[in-house]
């Protein structure tokens, strides 16, 4: 390990988290009753700009009034090159402060932006003297942000996880796609020709690159990366095999555009059980060679060593998590 030993941020349970905008209170009442670990009340992008004062109160009642238990509330704020943003966290950090664990950042481009909201909100916490310090999720959702991220992510105490926006991001770079995530066919590798002449086209992953760089800063931080939306939530296939891509490169989660997508995030983002009991046999093997002086040994014909206790020890620790154990 190196010298400089890296704090994690604060552990909060983050499969799914949950998009809901502040202009639908009937949406805000079933967003508390839902099995979301996170769920986020959106003042940005699913709010028009006439409804926007009017979904601040609707958040700042709804964090206020509505039975929360067992989630994490967070509030996505208008951007910073808004006028909406200043209100957004004045008004619901001082009436709703004590109450609320995150703020979302969104389109965050440089690491001065993360300062900004950083002086605002240690202000008001003095102020209204809020005892628990508010988190930041960080959107990464343009190419300056994808740029300046390793700065962003170590700019400020209070950022716990670092978000891939995919839709803005392929405005940002301009990319030929109108989805929300998910593959496009003509992002593909085409073979060369067989002795008949015939070729395949095998689909690649235009978003490996993002993911990719977000997860491997993150956890150089100390924080959670979390994939994005997927917009056709009805396609429940295409979700889990976007999940499954961002969760092998080392997500903690994704979100859910849609309640239907929660239990699906919920469950991707889970180990199984046969992955816990295979991590627990591995740090049972691994114990056991220590005992005899061995470095390495093998176990159901495979080599493991003091890394794979490492990789074993995550598997144990989120199932952990999960069941609410210490």
């Amino acid at each position: 390990m190196s010298f400089t030993i890296i704090e994690p941020a604060q552990a909060r349970l983050n499969r799914s988290e949950l998009a809901v905008p502040g202009s639908n209170t009937r949406f805000l009442e079933k967003a508390a009753q839902s099995n979301a670990d996170v769920v986020f009340l959106d003042l940005e992008d699913s709010v028009a700009p006439d409804d926007k004062v009017q979904a601040r109160k609707n958040v700042i009642d709804a964090i206020n009034d509505l039975d929360w238990s067992g989630k994490q509330i967070s509030v996505r704020i208008n951007g910073l090159d808004t006028h909406y943003m200043y209100r957004d966290v004045v008004d619901v950090m001082e009436q709703a402060g004590h109450k609320l664990d995150l703020i979302m950042i969104p389109k965050v481009g440089t690491a001065a932006d993360v300062y900004a909201l950083d002086m605002m909100c240690s202000q008001i916490e003095s102020a209204m003297e809020i005892k628990n310090p508010i988190g930041f999720e960080l959107i990464i959702e343009t190419a300056l942000g994808m740029q300046n991220m390793a700065e962003i992510a170590q700019v400020s105490k209070r950022n716990e996880s670092l978000h891939f926006g995919v839709a803005d991001y392929a405005a940002s770079t301009k990319a030929r796609t109108t989805v929300i995530g998910g593959p496009n066919r003509e992002y593909a590798v085409l073979t060369d020709p067989d002795s008949e002449g015939n070729r395949d086209v095998h689909w690649g992953d235009m978003w490996h690159y993002p993911i990719s760089k977000m997860v491997v800063v993150a956890r150089a931080n100390g924080l959670r990366p979390i994939d994005g939306p997927f917009g056709d939530f009805s396609d429940s296939d295409g979700y889990a095999a976007q999940a499954m891509r961002s969760s092998t490169l080392g997500c903690e989660g994704k979100w859910a555009i849609h309640p239907s997508q929660i239990d699906q995030a919920n469950e991707l983002f889970s180990p199984s059980a046969d992955e816990v009991t295979n991590a627990k046999r591995i740090i049972e093997a691994m114990e056991d060679a220590a005992k005899s002086g061995q470095g390495a040994v093998a176990l159901d014909g495979r080599l493991i060593d003091i890394a794979s206790i490492r990789q074993a020890q995550v598997l144990v620790e989120k199932a952990a998590q999960i069941a609410g154990t210490p």
